[in-house]
């Protein structure tokens, strides 16, 4: 691996209570409570509840650095809270056996992000050894490394990791210099080769203006498979779907990513790489929803929303429309 496992987290901090504030219909009455009155904050660090039924645990991950090295627009390490204001006065409706976590988060305040990904990781894997859903929220792209170190090390290498992601770029640079948010399914790539595994990476939402023929080039290399962005308009939703179906049936588990900038600059100006031909958000949904209803999603990050480049605070609050998606989907899932 490229980062060192170490023994404990140590950039971790428990959620403020205030993120989880907004308007209360009734104090007794669970059909109409909303969110922040159904969610429990956790220090994931003294966490020791193994679940049985449907439980999700959201964590944070406050950082840019990545984002920074790949020379774009800093900012991102302000969203998982901004989120998570955006998220709290959503209505509760589901089931009374959902448990919702909020696991706090890990922040790289001192531009050492390997070992911020690192620690995700630990905290990823306690989540998933405790039969806990993760929703990670980004932050930069780099989130996705430090996702996939915590799938891993929760299967122990028994299991394939099938990626999915939902993204306008490969982020398959090369990483000689440094890694950032632009590297990762690269260095997984390599580590897999290290190990004489192939990597199983299906990215859906590429354009052809947002990656060089090199990067081109580099995921054909890797065995990666896309769907880029027009596909997706010229065969139609249920079609890619079913290429996704496919891609995810021929994984043992599968983590799924989302990175923002896949949607369209006029829905989500507030992201580091605005797309003016991104994705409208309900084809997005439709997507994300018919992946994340398969048993074999384990796990869930979204990254790089920027809360300082938003306009009204639009683009926070479609992440958290999209997040609230996710929670409904694998209450659906619970139910079939």
């Amino acid at each position: 691996m490229y980062i060192q496992k170490k023994e404990e987290i140590r950039m971790y901090t428990v959620t403020d209570e205030k993120c989880w504030t907004g308007r209360i219909d009734s104090e007794t009455e669970v059909n109409m409570f909303r969110l922040h009155q159904i969610v429990r904050i956790e220090d994931v660090l003294s966490f020791n509840v193994k679940h049985k039924g449907m439980a999700i645990g959201l964590i944070g991950f406050r950082c840019d650095e990545g984002v920074r090295r790949n020379k774009g627009r800093v900012g991102a390490y302000k969203a998982p809270d901004a989120i998570r204001e955006a998220l709290a006065s959503f209505p509760w409706h589901f089931d009374d056996s959902v448990v919702l976590y909020d696991f706090g988060n890990v922040s790289c305040d001192d531009k050492e992000l390997e070992a911020a990904q690192d620690e995700l990781g630990e905290a990823v894997k306690k989540m998933l050894d405790a039969n806990i859903f993760p929703i990670i929220i980004g932050g930069g792209h780099e989130v996705a490394y430090g996702h996939y170190v915590g799938e891993k090390r929760h299967l122990k290498n028994q299991k394939s990791i099938g990626i999915l992601n939902f993204d306008a770029h490969f982020d398959m640079r090369p990483y000689d210099q440094t890694v950032s948010s632009g590297t990762m399914f690269r260095q997984i790539g390599d580590e897999l080769a290290a190990e004489n595994k192939p990597l199983r990476y299906m990215c859906v939402g590429i354009q052809k203006s947002g990656n060089t023929k090199h990067l081109f080039a580099t995921a054909e290399q890797y065995g990666c498979e896309y769907i880029r962005e027009d596909e997706i308009y010229s065969f139609g939703p249920e079609h890619i779907i079913e290429r996704i179906q496919a891609f995810m049936d021929a994984n043992e588990a599968v983590m799924l990513t989302l990175c923002s900038d896949v949607l369209d600059a006029s829905w989500a100006p507030g992201v580091s790489a605005p797309q003016p031909f991104g994705l409208e958000p309900k084809i997005l949904r439709r997507l994300m929803k018919a992946a994340i209803q398969n048993r074999k999603v384990t796990s869930f990050d979204i990254a790089e929303i920027n809360p300082e480049l938003d306009e009204d605070g639009r683009t926070v609050k479609l992440a958290a429309s999209l997040l609230y998606e996710v929670i409904e989907s694998l209450c659906q899932r619970e139910e079939e």
